[in-house]
C-alpha cells in the first residue's frame, strides 16, 4: 500500500448539513416542506449554482426564478445559513480536527464560491486551520470533474498517489480515485477511523 502523506477532506456537507428538529423551524415549520427545501433547493440546486462560481446574489437571483414560490425561503437561507452550522459541528469536523491536531498533512476542498467561503472563514475559525483550500467556485469546476482534483493536486503539491480523499458522496469518492487518489466514503465518524486505521491514520 501506498504510504499517505496527504490528506484531502471535503467539508462541504458540515457547511450545509441541517438538523431536520432545530435549524430553520421557525422560517418553514413543516417538517417534511423543510426536509424537502433542504435536500432539493439550498442544498443541491445551491451548491451547483454557486460551483459555477456564482456569488451569493447570483445563486439566489438563479434560484428564485426557478422555484419562485420558496422566494423567502431561498432568501432567508442566506440570512439565516449559520444557524445550520453549529448544529451541523458534527463526525466530520471532529475527525478532520483531530488528524490536524495528530499533524497530518490536511488541505480541503469544497464546493462552495469563494465569497460564501470568506464569510464562512469569518465566522468558523476552524475553516482556518488547514493549510490549503481549492474553492470549486473559484476555478468554474463541479466535483466530480476531473479537473478540480488535478487543480487541487497541482495547487498544493499532492502527489495524488499518496493523498487520501474523504467525501460522503459515492460519486465524488469515484472522481477522486479516477484521478489517481486513493479514496475513503465518510458515513460517520467510527467507521472513518477504522477505514484510515487500516491505512496507518490514527484520527
Amino acid at each position: 500500500m501506498t504510504e499517505i502523506r496527504h490528506i484531502v477532506f471535503d467539508i462541504g456537507k458540515v457547511l450545509i448539513h441541517y438538523d431536520p428538529d432545530l435549524p430553520f423551524s421557525r422560517l418553514i415549520p413543516d417538517e417534511t416542506e423543510r426536509k424537502r427545501f433542504f435536500e432539493t433547493i439550498c442544498t443541491h440546486d445551491w451548491n451547483i449554482e454557486q460551483d459555477r462560481g456564482r456569488t451569493w446574489e447570483e445563486a439566489e437571483s438563479l434560484l428564485i426564478a426557478e422555484h419562485p414560490d420558496h422566494e423567502e425561503n431561498i432568501r432567508n437561507f442566506r440570512r439565516y445559513w449559520h444557524e445550520m452550522v453549529p448544529h451541523a459541528y458534527d463526525d466530520s469536523v471532529e475527525v478532520m480536527e483531530a488528524l490536524i491536531d495528530k499533524g497530518h498533512d490536511v488541505t480541503m476542498l469544497t464546493n462552495f464560491a469563494a465569497d460564501t467561503f470568506t464569510e464562512a472563514r469569518q465566522r468558523f475559525p476552524f475553516l482556518e486551520r488547514p493549510r490549503g483550500v481549492t474553492v470549486s467556485g473559484e476555478i468554474g469546476m463541479i466535483k466530480p470533474d476531473r479537473g478540480i482534483y488535478d487543480h487541487h493536486a497541482s495547487t498544493f503539491g499532492l502527489n495524488p498517489s499518496e493523498t487520501i480523499f474523504i467525501d460522503d458522496s459515492p460519486k465524488n469518492v469515484e472522481g477522486a480515485k479516477a484521478a489517481g487518489w486513493q479514496a475513503v466514503l465518510f458515513t460517520d465518524a467510527a467507521t472513518l477511523r477504522r477505514d484510515l486505521e487500516q491505512r496507518g491514520i490514527e484520527a
